[in-house]
C-alpha cells in the first residue's frame, strides 16, 4: 500500500509564465515540437513503470516510498509540463487521443519480466535510463532559444540527475548484499544502453506522427526520414561526456582505467542513445 506523500515539489509548471513563449518561433521548429510530444508521452506513462518497480521492490519500504511519493509525481509532472507547453504552442494537436493511442501499445512493452534478474542490476539499468533522459533534456535545452522551454527542460534535467543519484544509492545498497562484480554490472549497463535504440521513443514518435500527419500514416519513408531528422537535432546538441561520466559511476573503476573506456563509451553513447 502506498504511503501518503508530503513531498513539496521542487518546481511546478503552474508557476511558469507561458505567456513569455514566442509561439511563432516555437511553431517554426516543428521537429523539436515532435520530440517534445514524444517525450511527454513517455513521461506521462511513468505511473505504469512505477507500479512495476514497486512490485519488484515491494518488501523494501525505503525504495517503494521514494518511488511512489517522489519519483512518480516528479516524472508525471514532467509529462504534464511538456503537455502544457505543447497545448500552448500547438493547441490543435490532439494530445489526449494521441497519448491514448501510444499508451495502448507502450503498456504492452512494460513488464516486471523484462527487469534485470537482481535488484542491484535493475538499479544499474535505471541509472542508465536516468542518464539518457538527463542527457536528452540537456540537449533539448541547448537546441532551443525559447526561455520558457529552457526553464522547463532545465528543471526536468535537474530532477533526472537527482533521480539518478537515488537509483545509484539504491544500487550500492543492494550490491553490498549481492556482491555483483564489475563484469556483471557492465553487462547490465550495456544491455540497457543497447535497448535505448530506442523502443520507447520509436513508439512515441510513431503515434505523434499518426496524429500530426494522418495523411502520412502509411508513408514509412516519410516517417523514417522525419525520425532521422529529429535524432540528428538531438545528436548535434548531445553531451556524450556527461552521459559517459554517469554511466561509468556504477563500475567504480580505478581512476587510471577510466580514460581507456571513456572514448569507446563516448562513441557508443553518441551512436546508441539518440540515433
Amino acid at each position: 500500500m502506498r504511503t501518503e506523500s508530503k513531498q513539496v515539489m521542487p518546481w511546478r509548471i503552474e508557476d511558469i509564465d507561458l505567456t513569455k513563449i514566442d509561439r511563432q518561433a516555437a511553431v517554426a521548429n516543428e521537429d523539436l515540437l515532435l520530440l517534445l510530444c514524444a517525450s511527454s508521452f513517455i513521461e506521462s506513462g511513468t505511473d505504469l513503470y512505477t507500479s512495476n518497480l514497486s512490485t519488484y521492490f515491494n518488501d523494501d519500504p525505503e525504495v517503494s516510498a521514494w518511488l511512489n511519493n517522489e519519483w512518480e509525481p516528479e516524472e508525471m509532472q514532467h509529462g504534464r509540463a511538456l503537455k502544457t507547453y505543447i497545448a500552448y504552442v500547438w493547441p490543435e494537436f490532439e494530445w489526449d487521443a494521441a497519448f491514448a493511442s501510444f499508451f495502448e501499445e507502450y503498456s504492452k512493452t512494460c513488464s516486471v519480466e523484462d527487469f534485470e534478474k537482481t535488484r542491484a542490476l535493475e538499479m544499474v539499468a535505471r541509472c542508465v535510463v536516468e542518464t539518457g533522459t538527463a542527457t536528452l533534456y540537456r540537449a533539448i535545452n541547448e537546441c532551443s532559444n525559447d526561455p520558457v522551454l529552457k526553464q522547463i527542460t532545465d528543471n526536468i534535467r535537474t530532477d533526472e540527475v537527482r533521480h539518478y543519484k537515488h537509483f545509484f544509492k539504491f544500487f550500492k545498497k543492494y550490491n553490498k548484499i549481492e556482491g555483483n562484480g564489475r563484469l556483471a554490472v557492465l553487462g547490465a549497463l550495456m544491455r540497457r544502453v543497447m535497448e535505448m535504440k530506442n523502443e520507447d521513443s520509436e513508439i512515441a514518435l510513431r503515434h505523434v506522427f499518426k496524429f500530426r500527419y494522418p495523411e502520412r500514416v502509411n508513408d514509412a519513408a516519410y516517417n523514417r526520414d522525419r525520425s532521422a531528422r529529429i535524432s540528428a537535432l538531438v545528436r548535434r546538441n548531445l553531451s556524450a561526456e556527461m552521459a559517459v561520466k554517469m554511466l561509468l559511476k556504477p563500475l567504480n573503476l580505478p581512476a587510471k582505467i577510466q580514460p581507456s573506456l571513456h572514448y569507446p563509451l563516448t562513441k557508443i553513447t553518441q551512436h546508441v542513445f539518440f540515433r
